[in-house]
């Protein structure tokens, strides 16, 4: 049974139902209460981010990359945009389907101000269709080395901020992995990722060190926390970026340091550009 209380009450129910948040009778079962109740958390860390930039501009831009179904560019818009008469999200996903779902919500919801774009990381940064600034870039639970692509956009776009929740990271504890008798000659670090499952949880956890420090290189002061209780979710970590425009001085050394002293150096693209 659903809990008023559960529910923000500037949230269209409409749009709750559209996806698939609340059942056609207006229901909300456990499932869909515990990805609600993280998409609301990620939100109140969002939603100071608007009103701080609006106090200084009149136009807003929010860049959600992966968007997957736009479960969190509906929300906000609904939330925040749909309550004033200026800014615009663009939902940035590679699969032509569910950009084509997004945009038949949109346009039955009357949210006149999102776009939806099937993109590929390299089109996103240079289509005229979306702007050569954006304010905030965000990326929930875009797997894998698409939270890398949502870096790389967002750079590209100068952020002024930058809302990650990672998720499924395998690249390089699948790099850890491949290289791993390798590594076990050249450093007795290799130990900390030896077995199968330290090598999983080692390479997840390394992966979000190596992408806070390749923000702090590019100017950047970066926050990291827990989007929610891990009884919710394990994918839960939130990375916060502000820019700054004071790059941190160590931090492009100390990446380097970390993906030679840990025999990464085949990943030197992906967090050097």
């Amino acid at each position: 049974m659903t809990h008023i209380s559960e529910i923000d009450p500037h949230q269209s129910i409409e749009l709750l139902k559209e996806l698939h948040i609340l059942t056609r009778d207006g229901k909300l079962n456990q499932d869909s209460r515990r990805k609600l109740k993280q998409v609301y958390h990620l939100y109140h860390f969002i939603e100071p981010l608007l009103e701080e930039l609006l106090a200084s501009k009149q136009e807003l831009t929010l860049a959600d990359h992966g968007a997957g179904k736009s479960y969190l560019g509906f929300i906000i818009y609904d939330l925040f945009f749909k309550l004033r008469e200026t800014g615009h999200i663009y939902g940035i996903e590679t699969r032509q389907e569910l950009v084509e779902k997004s945009r038949a919500l949109a346009s039955k919801l009357s949210f006149s101000r999102m776009s939806f774009l099937d993109f590929s990381i390299e089109e996103s940064t240079s289509s005229a269709l979306i702007p050569d600034a954006i304010d905030i870039v965000t990326a929930l639970h875009a797997c894998n080395t698409a939270t890398d692509d949502a870096i790389k956009f967002a750079l590209h776009k100068k952020a002024r901020f930058i809302v990650l929740v990672p998720c499924c990271q395998a690249e390089v504890a699948g790099v850890l992995n491949k290289q791993k008798n390798q590594s076990l000659g050249k450093t007795a670090l290799s130990e900390i990722w030896r077995r199968p499952i330290h090598t999983r949880e080692f390479g997840s956890h390394l992966t979000n060190v190596l992408r806070c420090l390749l923000l702090e290189s590019k100017g950047y002061q970066v926050k990291v926390t827990e989007l929610i209780g891990w009884e919710h979710s394990m994918k839960n970590e939130l990375i916060l970026a502000r820019h700054t425009d004071q790059p941190r001085k160590d931090a492009h050394t100390r990446l380097e340091y970390l993906l030679h002293e840990l025999n990464l150096e085949s990943l030197h693209d992906r967090f050097f550009y």
